[in-house]
């Protein structure tokens, strides 16, 4: 049955910042009707696509990343909720709004059940399909958003700006602004706390990329999630996936993704993200298919990837495939002209924050601020400044000059006899016993690749 689309001339005047950037797939068998959702939208969205079958759709969806999917119901061979009962089944989220010229209540609520996200009754004139349009694009933007933002709620607060006048945070600017509005991978070396994931969001704000910065640190989530948490799962993939799922390199579209602490990445995920990093799509756990993704990929390692590709423990593929730019963030205690303005920055940041007067710091304290080598870097800085807002000033045993200035550490208890296995047995498990038999977390603080640490600990127990 044909029907009568609007009128060419409620074409005129469509303005929509987001629809600008939005990529659609039209799915209709009356060429009328492609025709004009083409005529209508395609100067206004960054991709539009139309098809006249689900097979030729599911072809174009499979070569493009589409925002937002606008299917007829009844579509030759397959039925467009057919289309989407098996995308949802398969992981994929895409909005679909319904469009129909048959339309009744029985129909109307199996494709809401099946997951679509409008249905606009043919014949429709533009307005009506743009308003279904700007209520999907809204409601995926809130959705991503507390996506998001419930992945910062455990995240350390996060320095509003870079600061520092030292010549090596200067070079490190004029590194960023080089590299930002490239498309090249980005790899930032530093010890922890000193700044990583804040060069990464610097280097993503001042790039032309229009998506979001979504950071992960791969050796906080367990090596057997951390592969659903970035590219997804399919519905019934594995024990507990009662749903589909997007990963992270999907709500990271158009945008960034941080890896931090890329080294503590499982062998078998590495040659996965490889993969995803050469074809620009990834495949959600439990599916066949692949979904197109347009996102630059920033990582981070606390320690030289090169020595863990030596040690087996990191591929050297994508090794070479990460280290297009490298940027290496000096510690703080190679900045220490910049010690007294950071104090000074969070000083007054986190007094407005907490609601307490900035402390007075006097020249003796900027001095043993400055004498001391903080090994925690600038995140140890900003826990220090913080205790002194809620103590009035400066703690007391906070920069112990013991342990600065290359001092000799303090007795351990070490039997005089012991030979250098011994010792070092007996310091990986203590280690090991003070973070609670966190791996990850005992193998950055040892320096060392995590699976040179269980192979030390398999070695052990077999002794």
């Amino acid at each position: 049955m044909q029907t009568s689309p609007a009128t060419s001339a409620d074409t005129e005047g469509v303005t929509s910042p987001a629809l600008r950037k939005t990529a659609i797939l039209v799915v209709d068998d009356e060429p009328g009707m492609r025709n004009f959702l083409q005529r209508a939208l395609q100067p206004e969205c960054a991709l539009l696509e139309v098809a006249d079958s689900v097979d030729t759709g599911e072809a174009l969806r499979r070569r493009f990343h589409f925002d937002l999917l606008i299917v007829d119901i009844r579509l030759p061979g397959r039925s467009g909720i057919e289309w989407l009962e098996q995308l949802r089944a398969e992981g994929v989220r895409t909005d679909v709004i319904f469009i129909s010229a048959f339309a009744d209540l029985d129909m109307a609520v199996a494709a809401l059940r099946a997951g679509g996200a409008d249905m606009v009754l043919k014949p429709f004139r533009l307005e009506q399909i743009l308003a279904a349009i700007q209520r999907c694009l809204e409601r995926r933007a809130v959705l991503r958003e507390n996506t998001l933002l419930k992945r910062r709620v455990d995240e350390q607060p996060a320095v509003s700006r870079i600061v520092g006048e030292s010549s090596s945070i200067r070079e490190l600017y004029q590194i960023v602004e080089r590299v930002a509005p490239t498309a090249a991978t980005i790899l930032i070396e530093g010890e922890t706390g000193s700044g990583k994931e804040l060069i990464a969001r610097a280097i993503h704000e001042q790039s032309t990329r229009d998506g979001a910065f979504v950071a992960v640190n791969c050796g906080s989530i367990a090596p057997d999630l951390l592969e659903s948490e970035l590219f997804g799962h399919t519905k019934g993939a594995f024990t507990g996936a009662q749903s589909a799922r997007e990963g992270l390199f999907v709500y990271a579209h158009r945008g960034t993704l941080f890896l931090d602490e890329i080294a503590e990445m499982p062998l078998a995920l590495q040659s996965k993200l490889l993969r995803a990093l050469e074809e620009k799509s990834v495949r959600p756990v439990g599916s066949d298919r692949e979904v197109p993704v347009d996102v630059r990929v920033i990582a981070a390692t606390n320690r030289h990837l090169q020595d863990a590709v030596v040690e087996a423990g990191f591929r050297k593929d994508l090794f070479y495939r990460l280290n297009v730019v490298t940027v290496r963030v000096p510690a703080l205690r190679e900045r220490r002209d910049d010690i007294a303005l950071l104090a000074g920055h969070f000083n007054e940041r986190l007094a407005a924050e907490l609601g307490a007067q900035p402390v007075a710091l006097q020249h003796s304290d900027i001095a043993k601020l400055q004498d001391y080598p903080w090994p925690g870097n600038v995140r140890e800085l900003r826990n220090v400044m913080e205790r002194s807002l809620l103590l009035g000033k400066l703690p007391g045993d906070c920069c112990q000059l013991e342990s600065a200035q290359g001092a000799a550490p303090a007795a351990v208890g070490y039997p005089g006899d012991w030979s250098l296995a011994q010792v070092e047995k007996q310091h990986v498990l203590s280690v090991l016993d003070e973070l609670g038999g966190n791996k990850s977390a005992t193998a950055r603080r040892l320096g060392i690749a995590r699976k040179t640490l269980e192979r030390k600990l398999r070695r052990w127990e077999t002794a």
